[in-house]
């Protein structure tokens, strides 16, 4: 069911969260560092640890395969527009590093 696949995506950001605001504490810095790519992470690792055991009833895999889908392409669009407010506010060397590095890959 979907709604497993709600649950499942909540614990694994929990966790995810949780390790990136110790990570922060661990290195000194008042932030979560990378919490939700940790998430993804966890979330991708703990989904294939239950298939391969047997542990998911069909309906419930197509509930998580589907939020799994549906979190990749939302952290990148979270993280895209992170990166382009922090340019903007960085000043002008983040905005040309960042032109830079676009010129480059064309």
């Amino acid at each position: 069911m979907v709604i497993y696949g709600v649950a499942f995506l909540a614990v694994c950001m929990l966790a995810g969260l949780f390790v990136g605001e110790a990570l922060g504490v661990l290195i000194g810095v008042e932030a979560n560092v990378g919490g939700v790519g940790i998430a993804m992470i966890i979330m991708i690792l703990a989904s294939d640890y239950l298939r391969k055991r047997g542990r998911l009833v069909p309906l419930t895999e197509r509930g998580i395969l589907f939020w799994s889908a549906i979190y990749i392409p939302v952290v990148v669009a979270m993280a895209a527009k992170q990166n382009v407010l922090g340019a903007l506010k960085g000043g002008p060397a983040a905005i040309l590093a960042g032109a830079g590095a676009v010129v480059g890959c064309f």
